[in-house]
């Protein structure tokens, strides 16, 4: 087979005195250095045949190579492993054309089919940015931020349609306009109703009639969201930042068009619905129909077909990597978009940032999407961390499982006369692990808060010993966890006795 005209790099291997970790480290670094220094960089073994496929398309495109044979140099194992930690791919060949991962030998050529590939061989793609984010989120705006600390030149695009009646909102995304800031706030106030029907049994007296002012409310809950968007702006200025509020839409591979959508009146909706408790009907006609079921991904209109990248058809959302790459090798994607993963802010923010780093800071970190903690803010909110005891059998086997729960009466509520076995506390333990603690639940007051705690706990391997060995405060929720003892397989009664 004829060699594409290229050069066979080399690379020295580093002082055998130094630590392991810092040779490690130090092979690293000159890997990058290859990769940014040349055009196209192939990692290859001479005896490879899909290497071999790959030099002979190079070569017929008359272009020049710099290529490693792993079998040939003294450090090949090495270089792999270091291979696989930077791009998560572990057979050759392994190719980057103009510092972009192309993957393997399959991907090589379909980005050859496809155009990508000639694109990415452009001497000067004279591109205006090494990063373009769209979606001024929680996700993408720590991703975008975190890379321009990196020094990174980096664009926000972040539109959201009007409503009908011209309701839209500022940069921040989902959380800070409608979720979880708002969704907090308004908690808080139906906890402040509840404290004032419980204040009468603590001695509270008090002769005029209380009541709520809805307006008054949803001002300063908008007030603060307001104060919260300009912030934003005003942090992606101060790190240089480029913001246009309009939509993103992908023409063609590394071209991003800027067609603020129209606003205008929209048409006529006829209404039919029938009760699922009994024969009522409803029938009208409306210009604005809310369906509060969840939310649609907005991704069916961004032109990702045109480059190729792959959604859920039925949900709008992205498949990725265990790095959040998608099935094109340049576009990546974090937050509530992503299938199968967490829609929660705080994941989307510990995503963005750690993309950012791996793709601008050579950092290897990757998003642990399982011991993540959430609380559902109802009156009585549920917080949890790690598995579901159903996800959790899955997992590891029921055999191999210890679950240990109870109810329990928080001491406020008794005074209150407040129902005393609503709260519920659960862990689950692998047997096989030491007891380690996959699975953490509680249902009471300030779950949240209770929560957060434990999970981090939890990324240090908590153990049911150690929960045991936890001397606890008296009186709190969370000191339940120090005092479990009934296991669900025993079914014994777990209803609260006292304080």
């Amino acid at each position: 087979v004829p060699s594409p005209p290229g050069r066979r790099a080399r690379l020295s291997a580093p002082g055998t005195s130094r630590s392991s970790s810092a040779a490690r480290e130090e092979l690293r670094r000159r890997l990058l250095g290859l990769i940014e220094g040349h055009r196209v960089v192939i990692f290859s073994k001479s005896y490879c045949p899909h290497s071999t496929r790959v030099k002979e398309l190079f070569s017929s495109l008359g272009v020049e190579c710099n290529i490693l044979e792993l079998d040939q140099v003294d450090n090949g194992a090495s270089v792999q492993e270091v291979l696989s930690e930077l791009t998560n791919q572990r057979t050759v060949p392994n190719i980057f054309v103009n510092k972009v991962h192309m993957g393997g030998c399959d991907q090589t050529f379909q980005a050859h089919q496809s155009g990508l590939l000639q694109k990415l061989l452009q001497d000067d793609p004279a591109y205006d940015y090494d990063l373009i984010v769209i979606g001024g989120g929680s996700g993408g705006l720590a991703c975008a931020q975190e890379a321009a600390i990196l020094g990174r030149k980096v664009l926000v695009l972040d539109f959201v349609v009007p409503s009908p009646q011209g309701t839209s909102w500022g940069l921040g995304g989902t959380c800070v306009n409608v979720g979880c800031i708002p969704k907090k706030l308004m908690h808080q106030a139906a906890l402040l109703g509840q404290a004032l029907t419980d204040s009468r049994k603590f001695g509270w007296e008090y002769s005029q009639q209380v009541k709520h002012n809805w307006g008054t409310m949803t001002e300063a809950v908008q007030n603060h969201i307001g104060s919260l968007n300009w912030g934003y702006r005003l942090s992606l200025r101060e790190k240089a930042v480029a913001y246009i509020n309009s939509y993103g839409e992908f023409v063609e591979h590394h071209k991003i068009k800027v067609q603020q959508l129209e606003k205008g009146s929209p048409g006529k909706l006829k209404v039919m619905a029938k009760s699922t408790e009994g024969p009522e009907t409803i029938e009208g006609v409306y210009n604005t129909v809310l369906l509060a079921i969840g939310r649609d991904s907005c991704t069916k209109k961004m032109g990702l077909e045109k480059i190729g990248v792959k959604i859920n058809e039925k949900s709008g959302k992205i498949p990725v990597n265990d790095v959040e790459q998608t099935n094109v090798p340049y576009v990546y994607a974090v937050g509530d978009v992503l299938e199968g993963k967490p829609e929660l802010t705080p994941i989307a923010v510990q995503a963005g940032k750690l993309l950012a780093r791996r793709l601008f800071g050579g950092r290897l970190e990757k998003c642990d999407y399982v011991n993540v903690p959430t609380v559902v803010f109802t009156p009585l909110e549920y917080g949890c961390c790690g598995y579901s005891e159903e996800r959790a059998i899955e997992v590891y086997q029921k055999e191999n499982l210890e679950v240990y729960h109870t109810l329990f009466w928080p001491l406020e509520w008794t005074v209150a006369c407040r129902d005393n076995n609503t709260c519920y506390a659960k862990i689950i333990c692998n047997k096989l692990d030491n007891d380690r603690v996959i699975g953490f639940h509680v249902l009471g007051p300030n779950a949240g808060e209770i929560i957060q705690g434990f999970a981090a706990a939890m990324k240090c391997g908590l153990t049911k010993q150690l929960l045991d060995d936890t001397i606890g405060i008296h009186p709190t929720c969370a000191e339940v966890f120090t005092t479990l003892q009934i296991t669900k397989a025993s079914g014994l009664d777990v209803t609260q006795k006292g304080c």
